[in-house]
């Protein structure tokens, strides 16, 4: 019986999705879903990324957290369009949840939409939300097994940004293990290494997803 109400959830949720993905085709918006534990920094490179990126590209953002407001009004400080999504203890954003703040972005002038889930390594996973791609981040500090411990998030994901590797020199984690492990559990994963405090890495990232973008503008 609880196989049977889970799997009705996530039919309904995929319904939406499609919904959802349909809005954002006809906008000609290419969908971001961020996905990462809690403290990796997924913010943080959210927001390096975006200042690299908004003057080539027009850059909107889906906001989500348990409760408060605080990473949106830093995003929007940058200029761009954000709306806040509070999941009141849901541990994760769906489809539904996305639908209902649609109407609160101008979708037609937006071509790089990041949707910013909420902090977990379980639940973003298993919800599409009509994204285009789901980009995991996962920070070294939380240490090389986390994509054996967690594989649903890797298997999912697209890319894998490994963020925070000025840490390193400080950490017994290795670098060359999570990306090992990593593509063990998705060997199709593109894996990006990046520090948003000294910028390394950050470049390739952003010049692929700019890429992604245009790939999207010319189908």
């Amino acid at each position: 019986m609880k196989i049977r109400v889970v799997n009705r959830i996530l039919e309904a949720n995929e319904r939406i999705a499609e919904q959802n993905r349909e809005v954002f085709q006809r906008h000609g918006n290419f969908v971001v879903n961020l996905m990462s534990a809690p403290g990796a920094g997924k913010t943080t490179l959210l927001l390096r990324t975006i200042e690299m990126l908004k003057e080539r590209v027009p850059v909107g953002v889906i906001e989500g957290d348990i409760t408060g407001t605080t990473d949106a009004e830093r995003i929007g400080a940058l200029g761009v369009p954000v709306v806040q999504i509070n999941t009141d203890g849901a541990c994760h954003l769906d489809a539904n949840m996305i639908n209902s703040v649609l109407s609160e972005l101008p979708l037609s002038e937006i071509r790089l939409l990041f949707i910013e889930n909420v902090g977990n390594l379980v639940c973003p996973a298993e919800f599409h939300v009509g994204e285009d791609m789901k980009a995991m981040i996962l920070s070294v500090a939380e240490g090389d097994d986390k994509p054996l411990k967690y594989p649903l998030m890797f298997q999912e994901s697209e890319v894998l940004v490994i963020n925070k590797i000025d840490l390193l020199p400080h950490l017994d984690s290795d670098l060359d293990s999570i990306r090992s492990n990593a593509l063990r559990v998705n060997p199709s994963l593109r894996v990006f290494a990046v520090s948003c405090k000294t910028g390394e890495g950050l470049t390739d990232w952003v010049e692929y997803l700019l890429k992604r973008v245009e790939d999207r503008k010319s189908n």
